[in-house]
């Protein structure tokens, strides 16, 4: 295995714990705010550094140099790879932009401190390929939602006993799987599934949106950790059956969540349920076990937690601004805030694969790998972008259009906003006008995943188009992937 050039990813990793261990004896909000500014900036530099670094050797994964937990755990923790190349920056933009976007309204209800927690405990689950590694980071990340619910004094036992649940499930799991393979994936799954809040086992986070801070809630969901378990500890080794049902199921809360979203009342209930569908999407773009419905679903997975975390941030300056929005009234906020009406409508175009923003490949290759698989699914996936779509203009109305809002206090966009209003549309317009190097790049991590699980089922019981496959339609070598090359044999 390779080697980084410098501790990039255990610096990742230290440097919000250190920022968080500052912040907490920090007793002023503002300096609070600025000291974890600079922790997570730091770590959204090292994050960067990993993946370039990364890129530049042109390998299949890579470890630290120094290795220092290595030694520690007598095992490679932390390690880089195709997949998680971009997601550890993603994850760390992620923290920078809710905490810059943090105003002086919110930093006495918003702790910076346990935010660069969850961020270090964030980008070492995305480090981590060890299965037991995940099993206990996933679990450990759990925790500090809880532990503002208790501060805040506000309800936690729905949040708890589906956390709980979820841990149960995935240490039983993982416990059972040298012996017993069958029922430890059924396990696994139930515990994705539970995680990521697939229907039934969804009302924890609607409940963890009600009681929790907006930004705690985006931290938890947007970077799509549920996602990252499937990846790495049911995708490789559940038998097809196994994934069709997690398709169906998928799908079924896709649908189910884009036709809630479309009626509710308040605007914190209806983003749950927004990005409830699009995260759904992406399940069923993994499940299809293809390399082009992963490649398709590997895109979204990056599109949808930029565009969704920046649209959730919007909602979050309005409503420092407002309160609670009710989605009843027409609030008439565009002449006072025009700025993040425009943000409001570019991110939520995003996530719905508007032409020309950064989601537009990914949906569509998605529908391309799900028409292949099954066309009634490829239908489902065209539905419930539409109505997404719907809820989206629908809530934007809402906010923005109808009588002037009359007030005597400035809503006018602070500073701190206008620079993550400016970093999201760059991403956004940028990754959709310039889509090649994202969607090569997931393509290959695609390949990757498509390939472990043709290692451990065998050739001949791989998946349909597993070992042979390509965005253009011809058989890809796996010889020549490693290498950068999307070659035909």
């Amino acid at each position: 295995m390779s080697e980084l050039h410098f501790p990039w990813l255990e610096l990742c990793v230290l440097l919000p714990a250190l920022g968080a261990l500052r912040v907490a004896f920090t007793t002023d909000p503002d300096a609070a705010r600025r000291q974890s500014l600079v922790a997570s900036g730091l770590t959204l530099v090292c994050a960067v550094a990993a993946w370039q670094d990364f890129l530049f050797q042109h390998v299949s994964q890579a470890h630290e140099r120094w290795n220092l937990l290595a030694q520690f755990f007598r095992t490679d923790l932390l390690v880089i790879d195709k997949l998680s190349a971009p997601l550890l920056p993603l994850a760390a933009l992620i923290c920078v932009l809710t905490n810059l976007a943090t105003l002086r309204a919110k930093v006495r209800e918003f702790s910076f401190s346990r935010s660069l927690v969850s961020e270090s405990i964030l980008l070492a689950t995305l480090g981590c390929k060890h299965p037991w590694g995940v099993v206990a980071l996933l679990a450990i990340g759990t925790v500090p939602p809880y532990l503002e619910l208790r501060d805040r004094r506000r309800p936690s036992r729905v949040y708890v006993l589906h956390m709980g649940l979820f841990v149960a499930l995935l240490c039983l799991g993982q416990t059972l799987l040298a012996r017993h393979p069958l029922p430890a994936v059924v396990l696994l799954t139930a515990a994705v599934l539970l995680r990521s809040g697939v229907v039934p086992v969804h009302c924890w986070m609607t409940d963890l949106f009600e009681h929790a801070t907006f930004g705690t809630a985006l931290l938890f969901v947007t970077p799509m950790v549920g996602v990252y378990g499937l990846t790495r500890l049911v995708l490789p080794i559940a038998p097809q059956w196994v994934l069709h049902a997690l398709s169906l199921a998928s799908l079924f809360t896709a649908i189910y969540a884009a036709g809630m979203a479309l009626v509710q009342r308040e605007a914190r209930r209806f983003f749950c349920y927004l990005f409830l569908s699009h995260s759904s999407l992406v399940l069923v773009g993994l499940e299809m076990a293809t390399p082009i419905g992963l490649t398709g679903a590997l895109s979204l997975w990056l599109s949808v937690a930029l565009s969704l975390t920046g649209f959730g941030l919007t909602l979050r300056c309005v409503e420092s601004r407002t309160g609670r929005i009710s989605l009843t009234d027409f609030h008439g906020l565009y002449q006072h805030i025009s700025m993040l009406a425009g943000v409001f409508l570019l991110t939520g175009m995003a996530s719905v694969g508007f032409p020309g923003t950064a989601g537009f490949v990914g949906l569509e290759l998605l529908v391309t790998g799900a028409v292949q698989a099954f066309p009634i699914m490829g239908a489902g996936v065209v539905a419930v972008a539409a109505l997404n779509s719907l809820a989206v203009l629908h809530v934007y109305f809402r906010i923005f259009a109808g009588k002037r809002h009359e007030t005597m206090i400035d809503l006018d966009v602070r500073p701190a906003e206008r620079i993550a209003v400016l970093v999201l549309s760059t991403l956004i317009l940028g990754g959709g006008l310039y889509p090649q190097p994202g969607v090569i790049s997931r393509y290959r991590a695609g390949v990757g995943l498509a390939e472990s699980r043709a290692q451990h089922f065998g050739p001949g019981a791989a998946p349909a188009g597993v070992a042979n496959h390509s965005l253009g339609g011809g058989p890809v070598s796996f010889r020549d992937r490693d290498e950068g090359r999307l070659t035909t044999d």
